[in-house]
């Protein structure tokens, strides 16, 4: 079963959770803070794999975890990372963020169109750091430790669009799969009635030692760039090919409107119509050739660049003729239709400790990040990526990791614009979902 559109709901692995321990040694009083920090919690990875042909497996699979770090233990001893979840998708994959607001787009994440291309779509969360991170000259005895991040979790949409030299457009029964399985090895459905064909056909014919890949389309009608038929179903896999072929059957009452049909619904969908592309009357054997001239004047009349050749699949008529016009169209002009991202970075994460571990001081300059408060029911909502950050890796449970959280903010002067705004001792303080009040004891 082809399937090329797919809900999938990911969750990268959570960050293990620094641990609060202290060295114990027989002859070795006040060994000082030896919590090791936690794992950073798996990603999950789509890789574009050229074996791999429909989204079907989603269907099955609607959540996809990756691995959680393990916590941190003591003797520096580091949580081991989580396994990145990598998931193969066919070429030609294009991952996007659902929005949870309706009025708001879907955001790209991702777009996998050649083999081996990869993307980290969902990132796990980092390890909290274990208190001998937060040793000092004036904290000897920390009891202080980060717990992990949460890993990413949204849900994605999938969309597969074919990948093709030549995509085959046309109207339903135009003749697009008979030609496909005369010049290539694909074996499509054919039968003498419209949308016969429902799903993506991809095929390689062979022209002068050249190979060109087809991919033969569902059939369009008028309408189908505001979703009539099988509509954005079929100009999703139009998007990505090099040169559109144009097969128009030459029976038609007027193959110029059967032509101007079909580049209407191109030119307002994703400006297709801009694409290279090449005009072919089908089913011309034994077609008076006064018939198949006005058919061609016809479309002439409304183009007149097109490129307009007759051909006959079944009869094997102008077929060597069309590929090489085809092969020269991809010769010329070879558009990017669309960018790769970035295949993501090989990581390798150490599950030794680390005997030169760096100490984190509340005493270092902290750069004012761009946060913002607002006040919203009694509460005050402070965000910004760095000080989130911090109380992500938060302990609440921990009053010493909540003072930290404080003295930071102070550090970042986020608790002297909150007083500005009326914040009280007892106001609730609300950053990244962790609740707590502006000063302790109150």
């Amino acid at each position: 079963m082809f399937v090329d559109v797919a809900k999938v709901s990911l969750k990268a692995g959570k960050g293990g959770d620094g641990a609060v321990s202290f060295r114990h040694e027989i002859y070795i009083p006040k060994g000082g803070p030896d919590g090791g920090d936690g794992g950073k919690g798996g990603d999950i990875i789509f890789r574009a794999d050229k074996d791999t042909d429909t989204l079907i497996d989603f269907r099955f699979t609607p959540i996809l975890t990756a691995e959680d770090g393990k916590n941190g233990s003591g003797q520096r001893s580091a949580g081991r990372s989580g396994k990145d979840l990598i998931i193969d998708v066919p070429i030609g994959t294009v991952v996007y963020k659902n929005s949870d607001d309706s009025s708001q787009e879907k955001v790209l994440l991702a777009d996998l169109d050649h083999d081996g291309d990869a993307a980290v779509i969902a990132k796990g969360g980092d390890g909290g750091f274990g208190n001998a991170h937060f040793k000092s000259s004036t904290r000897q005895a920390p009891i202080v430790a980060e717990v992990g991040e949460p890993g990413e979790e949204f849900e994605a949409i999938l969309e597969l669009k074919s990948i093709a030299d030549i995509g085959l457009v046309g109207l339903p029964n135009a003749g697009k799969s008979t030609f496909l399985s005369v010049v290539s090895n694909a074996k499509p459905e054919i039968a003498d009635y419209p949308f016969t064909t429902i799903t993506p056909n991809l095929g390689v014919a062979t022209i002068d030692g050249h190979d060109l890949l087809i991919a033969d389309i569902p059939g369009l009608i008028e309408g189908a760039s505001e979703g009539k038929g099988l509509g954005h179903d079929f100009l999703r896999h139009v998007e990505r090919t090099k040169v559109l072929l144009h097969l128009i059957d030459v029976y038609n009452d007027d193959a110029g409107a059967a032509y101007q049909t079909i580049r209407n619904e191109l030119e307002k969908y994703a400006d297709l119509a801009s694409r290279p592309e090449i005009v072919a009357l089908t089913k011309c054997e034994g077609v008076d050739v006064d018939i198949i001239k006005i058919q061609m004047s016809s479309i002439l009349a409304k183009n007149p660049n097109a490129k307009v050749l007759a051909i006959s699949a079944s009869a094997h008529m102008g077929l060597d003729e069309l590929l090489r016009e085809c092969f020269a169209s991809i010769s010329v002009k070879n558009p990017v239709v669309t960018g790769a991202l970035d295949a993501a970075q090989e990581k390798s994460y150490s599950d030794s400790p680390n005997a030169n571990m760096p100490t984190i001081s509340l005493n270092a300059k902290l750069l004012r990040d761009s946060w913002n408060i607002e006040e919203q029911d009694s509460k005050f909502i402070v965000t910004g990526e760095k000080i989130e950050k911090f109380a992500r890796r938060t302990d609440m449970n921990n009053y010493a990791s909540i003072n930290r959280l404080r003295d930071i903010m102070k550090k970042m002067g986020i608790r002297a614009e909150l007083t500005s705004l009326g914040a009280t001792p007892e106001s609730i303080i609300s950053i990244a979902g962790k609740e707590f009040t502006l000063v302790e004891d109150y």
